[in-house]
């Protein structure tokens, strides 16, 4: 959902976060880093929550296809937070590099009190540079076509990482990492922060996991400690909001 990457990085200045946090001697934290490769198949469904009540589901599913030299993953995302929006989310990463490809996300909005009923962006990352459209859809049904190209730095990540691979990150007890992160829907260039607590053991809907907590910005995941390696949960630091793991099941091909 878009207002969780807003939560996600809104954490403050590189500068002051991770030096704040970090627990060895060094003031320069380590590099964020994640390794798809140990990204399993599967299709995991989850139900949102908020304050304790039951509000929505999403279903993640990440598809791995072998091509000529490389591999890559597609992760898919659907998800339904009612009663205020619906969304459609592809993202295609280098299995073996970890570097972004595209992102495509459609957002669908039903609140009475804004005058913006979608928003949409459909990009790709090539030659050093990343580059498309974003669209944004009013209620009076008129839809704002805004090209995007700038460039786009090696080892910069997607913000949507925090999910799609927050659970393969190179964060150990105790650490705080950072990484370059382009904003989406903002189409501006942030940090994205992993700062990583105590392991611990939850009880979600489909069991029950050793994870490690990672907290990112105003949200906090948990990312089982073995294999498969998964996110089982997610919350808001307040506790206002969050979504826990029902199930996993086999993928569902998509279309190329």
């Amino acid at each position: 959902m878009r207002w969780l990457c807003f939560l996600l990085l809104a954490s403050p200045p590189l500068t002051s976060a991770a030096t704040a946090q970090t627990s060895g001697p060094s003031t320069h934290p380590k590099s964020l880093q994640f390794d798809v490769a140990q990204v399993p198949a599967t299709r995991d469904s989850f139900v949102f929550r908020l304050r304790g009540e039951e509000r929505g589901w999403a279903v993640w599913q990440y598809e791995i296809r072998p091509l000529e030299t490389t591999q890559e993953v597609v992760y898919t995302a659907t998800s339904e937070f009612r009663p205020v929006e619906e969304e459609r989310l592809r993202i295609v990463v280098d299995r073996l590099t970890g570097e972004p490809r595209s992102t495509f996300h459609h957002i669908d909005l039903f609140s009475p009190r804004s005058d913006t009923v979608m928003v949409e962006h459909d990009l790709e990352v090539k030659r050093g540079e990343i580059s498309g459209r974003r669209r944004v859809g009013t209620r009076s049904g008129g839809v704002k076509i805004i090209p995007v190209s700038r460039p786009f730095a090696r080892g910069t990540v997607f913000s949507d990482y925090v999910f799609l691979a927050g659970a393969v990150s190179n964060a150990m007890p105790g650490d705080s990492l950072a990484v370059p992160a382009y904003k989406e829907f903002d189409d501006s260039l942030v940090t994205l922060t992993f700062v990583a607590e105590s392991p611990t053991a939850i009880d979600v809907p489909a069991g029950r996991f050793d994870v490690l907590p990672l907290r990112s910005g105003g949200f906090r995941i948990y990312a089982t400690r073995t294999g498969p390696r998964r996110v089982v949960k997610g919350e808001t630091l307040a506790g206002g909001f969050s979504f826990e793991l029902v199930q996993s099941g086999p993928v569902v091909p998509t279309a190329p």
